[in-house]
Parts: structure tokens; sequence; C-alpha cells
């Protein structure tokens, strides 16, 4: 056992989640699972393995066009809509929505 029950009440407690007992013990067992094949991960010999500077698509070709087909050129575009949307709210203070305090600790 890597997680004890201690532990997942201290997360829910720091995530303001309500767990119950069952939940409680629902949850360890499953973190513990996790835990678990992270250690079985790390028993894995990666020495010969070179580490990756690139995750994105590389084109087999070497001429560098499409090198990367799903990235698009970054085109700023205006976007005139927030006073309108503003106006919708029920509770907003331009340039912002207003929104019940969530936090009390």
């Amino acid at each position: 056992m890597k997680i004890s029950r201690e532990d997942v009440a201290r997360v829910a407690e720091l995530a303001h989640l309500g767990l119950s007992p069952e939940e409680i013990d629902t949850y360890r067992e499953q973190l513990d699972a996790i835990l678990s094949y992270v250690d079985k991960l790390k028993e894995l010999d990666t020495s010969n393995v070179e580490p990756m500077a690139q995750v994105l698509h590389t084109a087999a070709s070497g001429d560098g066009a499409d090198r990367h087909p799903e990235l698009r050129e970054d085109i700023l575009l205006p976007c005139d809509v927030a006073e309108s949307v503003l106006r919708q709210a029920p509770d907003a203070q331009s340039p912002f929505f207003r929104v019940p305090r969530v936090i009390d600790r």
C-alpha cells in the first residue's frame, strides 16, 4: 500500500471534496494501483533511449514542406463581443464577470 486513507482524505480536503468513507477507500485503491504501475515503469531500462527533442510530427521528406501540417499560422483577429456578452450577464462589472465567492478559507 503506497497511499493511506489519511493521504486521500487530505487531498480531498485540499480540493474541497466531501468524500464518504466508501469513496475514500475506492480512491485509495485506485491511487495505489496507479502508483504501483508507476513503480513498474521505473524498472524499465531506458539507458539506451535517446531523449526526445521534438514531439510534433515530422514529415518523411527532408525538404521542410509540410513539416507540421497540424499547425497553422497564428493570426490575430479582432474580437469585439465582450461588451455584448457582459450586457447579458446577471452581474458584470466591465471588463469582468462577477461570480459568487468560492473560497472561504
